[in-house]
């Protein structure tokens, strides 16, 4: 098992996973959702859900850190408790995509130590933006399995250039929209 997933296991943080194992390339690749704040512990065998969590996560390591993680945040409410949660996996080389619903702009920033690339997401999902970005089409990963298919997105992004002017997390602070909540289509 590798040191990330033995963290995320450890501090139970997996939440909703749809996958959780070793893929092709990489010792650990992990898609759902990550706990930021746990629930309410009512008693030993019964815990409400999480309070903030990481969604449409997608996660690679191949060593005891995180090496890449891209995820969707409800609100950048979320972000200083993330990094605080997580910041023992994390890398100051690692490759961190944030897709946050309640920014009105986008920007690469440091944070403690650790770069992050922040993106606003209206109507969309982690998924298709990151293979926006890495130009790939759903058509590429068509019959690749679930590990293929992680792979595959990592080795791309990592090989793009997210181009994105750099701004203090201060300036991404002033870009938090308090009013702008996510659109749901569909059936709910």
């Amino acid at each position: 098992m590798s040191k990330v997933q033995e963290f995320i296991y450890d501090n139970n943080l997996q939440w909703q996973a749809s996958f959780s194992a070793k893929t092709d390339k990489y010792a650990y690749g992990y898609r759902g959702s990550l706990v930021i704040t746990p629930g309410k512990v009512l008693s030993a065998d019964k815990q409400l859900p999480p309070k903030a969590t990481a969604t449409q996560v997608i996660l690679v390591s191949n060593s005891d850190k995180i090496d890449f993680i891209a995820c969707e945040l409800e609100t950048l409410d979320f972000f200083e408790p993330f990094v605080e949660r997580y910041k023992d996996v994390l890398s100051t080389d690692g490759l961190y995509i944030l897709f946050v619903t309640d920014l009105d702009g986008d920007g690469k920033f440091e944070y403690e130590g650790f770069t992050f690339y922040a993106f606003s997401l209206d109507e969309s999902s982690v998924w298709n933006e990151l293979l926006d970005h890495a130009d790939l089409s759903k058509g590429d990963l068509k019959k690749a399995s679930a590990e293929e298919k992680i792979d595959i997105v990592y080795d791309e992004i990592k090989g793009t250039t997210l181009r994105m002017s750099a701004k203090s997390y201060d300036e991404i602070k002033a870009l938090k929209n308090e009013s702008k909540g996510k659109t749901i289509f569909g059936a709910v």
